[in-house]
């Protein structure tokens, strides 16, 4: 049973939790004692138990009593991460939401940064930067983080199209929630579940505000965490990726929009395919080959601008569904990352610039090696590269 607040706040922080038993009292005291004097009316925390096989469903149990402000949802079965949130949505009250991960935290001072900004500048969507922490305690700054500065006031995606390329996750954007009901925005079930809401939240807003400060900090390396997991659920990301899809050509058919997101898909996909930690060496053909599907589907009619460098070579064997020559250059690229000992950070054993998260790029360069025009795409199909 979930109790309504009095009066309706002004933000709604929704916390899926599942075996997160060890972080769990961290990431709702990051939040509650976080809360302004004078605020409580403003903010209210929901919490989901998607049916937690640790202790979690008891720790919300006993914190939540007696805590004003503090909502439960105990789901009978696990639904998953994506529609975990919606379970919380659907109580939510306040007029934006935050989607905060369980085992992450806020820094001191977050709350009031955030109410400040919602009530300064009303936007559709506010972005938030972050930072990787590491088991260790090592704080690292995303790649991406740069292209979050020197943007005042609100803004758009037609004005500042490098925000497309911030780290595509739920828990960096807080959202007015009539906005995000605009859009008939919900996630889905299954693994990279962001992909198919963060991007459309950048896409159809009017007004993006930019909260220039560390505001969450992002959790590294705990076991069980999908990134750090190997896995035939990361084939999921084909599947949100074609919901993207599908929302992009129905809502905003821009061939500008539909190259730049592309672009980005394919060099997840090379992500994923690259990294031991996510799939088994029998899986890693079969994904490449969907990956290849996933190319000629979905390759705009005028060409994508290639990434510089080792990623566009990798691009153009997508394109033409060389296994045999990728997986070439892939050990290639391990072998001289040995020898040259790399940051251990690097996903594939080469450059962070060939295996970071789309957007996440170390060097976050906006220039390429050249369009894929038709005729690039046609040598492709020969088998000829360009």
């Amino acid at each position: 049973m979930v109790n309504e607040p009095t009066h309706a706040p002004l933000l709604s922080i929704v916390v899926p939790v599942y075996g997160v038993e060890a972080y769990l009292y961290q990431c709702l005291e990051s939040i509650r004692a976080d809360i302004p004097a004078g605020e409580a009316d403003a903010v209210e925390l929901i919490a989901v138990d998607d049916a937690s096989p640790d202790g979690c469903g008891d720790m919300l149990r006993a914190y939540a009593a007696g805590r004003d402000g503090v909502r439960v949802v105990h789901l009978s079965s696990n639904v998953g991460l994506g529609l975990a949130r919606n379970a919380g949505l659907d109580v939510a009250t306040g007029r934006y939401v935050w989607f905060v991960d369980s085992d992450d935290w806020l820094p001191p001072g977050t709350i009031a940064a955030v109410l400040d900004r919602l009530r300064q500048h009303q936007p559709d969507v506010l972005m938030l930067d972050h930072l990787r922490v590491h088991e260790d305690g090592r704080r690292e700054v995303d790649a991406s983080s740069p292209l979050l500065r020197g943007i005042t006031g609100v803004t758009r995606l037609a004005d500042q199209p490098r925000l497309l390329r911030v780290q595509h996750t739920a828990w960096n954007k807080v959202v007015r929630r009539d906005f995000m009901d605009e859009l008939e925005l919900r996630f889905f079930p299954g693994w990279y579940e962001d992909i198919p809401f963060s991007h459309p939240l950048l896409i159809g807003a009017e007004k993006i505000s930019v909260l220039d400060r560390v505001c969450y900090l992002y959790r590294q390396g705990r076991q069980g965490a999908i990134t750090s997991t190997r896995s035939g659920r990361h084939f999921d990301a084909f599947a949100q990726y074609e919901r993207l899809m599908d929302w992009v050509a129905r809502k905003h058919p821009d061939e500008r929009l539909q190259a730049e997101l592309f672009e980005l898909m394919i060099s997840h996909y090379l992500v994923v395919v690259g990294n031991d930690g996510r799939l088994h060496p029998h899986l890693r053909r079969d994904f490449f080959h969907r990956a290849a599907a996933h190319y000629r589907r979905y390759l705009p009619s005028g060409g994508y601008p290639l990434p510089p460098g080792a990623t566009g070579l990798k691009h153009r064997l997508v394109g033409r569904g060389d296994w045999l020559a990728y997986s070439a250059l892939r050990q290639a690229h391990r072998v001289a990352g040995r020898l040259r000992r790399p940051d251990p950070a690097a996903a594939d054993g080469g450059s962070p610039a060939v295996d970071e998260e789309p957007g996440r790029r170390a060097d976050n360069a906006p220039t390429r090696d050249g369009a894929l025009t038709p005729e690039r795409r046609d040598a492709l199909a020969g088998g000829r590269l360009p």
